[in-house]
């Protein structure tokens, strides 16, 4: 294992471009936000004058006896500035609960939706868990930032600038220069200490996002895991991040701890200098003792925010961390993307062209060569050949996962780069040799193909993929649930479900990306029917390993390292002897191999319980 150490942070955000960011959001209630700014201001002003009120009051007692007369109106005067300072902050409080948390429900939807806009690219490269521990922190952090930088903050400066006003326009400068020494030696020691522990902050996001990361994929592969007895390992990965996490963690606690004994250091001197100025004008006879009340309530009124201010800073300095990698997700580059012109795909009888494609994932790695083929309206052409040949690359750029590095791919003579990519998908339909499926009912992931279908449409296309009787004979029927990525059901279960999802979209154009992989042979003929009939009619690509499945389709490709290497029908192809004949015979013999297996298993398990041999032996 790696010794612990603390790992570079990442690079600081400008934060600035963070709350400019988030301005929109708040003054979409600019009535709202109007509002809570008037009953803040109106709750600070009720609360500075409860010193002034309290001084009179303590004046008004610090008279001989003959002279006291009980101050009711000072009193009931109190009373209510107390109440108004509450009941004001509380009214600013629900005033502003709707701006902000709209705010995070339209920040949480951008970034979603922003996620489902970026590439293929990016999702085969992303990390699950740590993205969604990115967006869990953010999100809380936008609710922290709004209430305490406009609801702290801005009423702590506020009161501060009362207070001083009161206080130089009342007495001795000396008490200005006490208040503004202390506030200045309070600020600096705060913004010095707290940026130097941002770098633990971060550390501890960044760690935290890479074990949340490594927990949720070690789960996901729980399988993988138990196959191999690793859990151990899995478990010492884990505590590698944990570790680093730790160190973060104890250095940014003891530093807060050495930030909030140096702010009480500096609040204690501040105070003390205060009140001895004050008690030696109480015995010079420059002050009253109501001043000396007025000015330790002002001190206790000032210096307390103060040092909630300090709290407030540190933590929207957090806060603004923990958004940090949530808006680098919005920064992340949507690689395909929608020309400003264009326009809905129209489908009709649709017939596909590759038009001299080239494509590379890396500019390293080209992966296909010049390719050009077209699908007829209403045909199937298959493509076989081995794996890393490019055959699933095809579907990927048909779907517009990806763009061409050059060459054309065209529907009924128009470019799919310059039609939409919501009318594009909406008119063809994938199964999928993955099928993975949502942790949800049956129900649920076959109706995912037409959200709008009936019961009655979704339980057809159930029948059409075989697969309705399996779901009948279950206890909830089409209330089961399936379990993360469909674990529950076997391969060919989910294959079948994923059928049924295609069917029940009803597309114009059918990929078959090796849709019968993981059913038995009996299985697949039958559902090999099923498919053709629903491909009649309709534009089929169809990538295939098995090459028997695809014996009957108008035109087959044979591709070899991104090259079509031969193309013709099943019989032709066989005629000319080459790649795919070789492919067809390699095949043939395998399954024969097969089927003499297990006609030998069979005649073993006859022999065994044949009782005539048995009494032979």
């Amino acid at each position: 294992m790696r010794p612990t150490r603390l790992e570079k942070p990442p690079a600081n955000r400008n934060d600035w471009k963070t709350i400019h960011f988030l301005l929109p959001y708040l003054w979409e209630y600019k009535g709202r936000v109007i509002a809570a700014l008037a009953l803040l201001v109106m709750a600070k002003l009720a609360n500075v004058g409860v010193p002034l009120i309290l001084k009179e009051i303590i004046d008004g007692l610090d008279r001989p006896r003959a002279l006291l007369a009980l101050p009711l109106l000072l009193l009931a005067g109190y009373g209510a500035l107390r109440l108004c300072s509450t009941l004001f902050g509380e009214l600013r409080d629900a005033v502003f609960a709707k701006v902000t948390q709209r705010a995070i429900r339209r920040v949480a939807i951008k970034v979603f939706g922003h996620l489902h806009a970026l590439s293929l690219r990016f999702h085969l490269q992303r990390q699950t868990g740590g993205v969604s521990r990115d967006i869990e922190r953010g999100t809380r952090g936008i609710s922290f930032l709004l209430n305490f930088m406009l609801f702290n903050i801005l009423p702590t400066l506020l009161e501060i600038g009362l207070v001083a006003a009161i206080l130089i326009s009342r007495y001795s400068i000396w008490f200005s220069v006490v208040v503004f020494g202390t506030l200045a030696a309070y600020i600096a020691l705060t913004l010095i200490v707290t940026e130097w522990r941002m770098i633990f902050r971060r550390t501890m996001n960044d760690m935290d996002s890479k074990a949340n990361t490594q927990a949720i994929d070690s789960l996901l592969n729980y399988e993988t895991v138990k196959y191999f007895g690793n859990e151990a390992w899995e478990t010492r990965r884990y505590d590698e991040h944990m570790r680093n996490w730790e160190v973060a963690a104890v250095r940014n606690q003891t530093s807060l701890a050495l930030l909030n004994s140096g702010q009480s250091a500096i609040i204690a001197v501040g105070i003390t200098l205060l009140l001895s100025l004050a008690a030696d004008g109480v015995i010079q006879g420059t002050m009253s003792l109501g001043d000396l009340v007025l000015i330790n309530a002002f001190m206790l009124q000032l210096y307390m925010p103060l040092h909630f201010l300090g709290f407030v800073y540190r933590e929207i300095k957090h806060s603004l961390a923990d958004m940090e990698k949530m808006f680098s997700l919005l920064a992340e580059n949507e690689e395909i993307k929608d020309d400003p012109d264009a326009f809905d795909l129209v489908v009709a009888d649709a017939g596909i062209r590759f038009e001299r494609v080239n494509f590379n994932y890396e500019p390293s790695r080209q992966i296909l060569f010049n390719i050009s083929f077209d699908i007829p309206p209403g045909r199937n052409v298959a493509v076989v050949g081995h794996s890393g040949s490019g055959k699933s690359t095809l579907a990927r750029l048909l779907f517009r996962f990806y763009d061409t590095t050059s060459g054309r791919i065209l529907i009924n003579s128009q470019d799919i780069k310059n039609v939409t990519q919501k009318s594009l998908r909406a008119a063809i339909g994938i199964v999928p040799q993955d099928s993975v499926l949502f942790n949800d009912s049956i129900y649920y992931n076959i109706v995912y193909g037409r959200p709008e279908a009936t019961q009655d449409e979704v339980i057809a296309a159930a029948k059409a993929a075989h697969i309705h009787d399996f779901i009948e004979s279950l206890p909830d029927k089409y209330d089961t649930t399936v379990g993360e990525r469909g674990l529950k059901l076997s391969g060919g279960e989910k294959q079948r479900v994923a059928i049924a999802r295609a069917i029940l979209k009803n597309p114009k154009i059918l990929v078959f990306d090796e849709a019968t992989s993981a059913l038995d042979s009996k299985s697949e003929k039958a559902i090999q029917t099923e498919l053709k009939r629903i491909a009649a009619n309709r534009t089929t690509l169809t990538i295939a390993h098995r090459l028997s499945t695809i014996v009957e389709a108008d035109e087959i490709l044979v591709m070899d390292k991104g090259h079509i290497v031969e193309r013709g029908i099943h019989r032709q192809l066989l005629a000319a002897n080459g790649a795919y004949a070789h492919m067809w015979e390699l095949q043939q013999r395998q399954e024969q191999i097969g089927l003499r297996l297990t006609d030998d298993i069979g005649q073993k398990s006859d022999d065994t319980m044949d009782p005539v041999k048995i009494s032979a032996v």
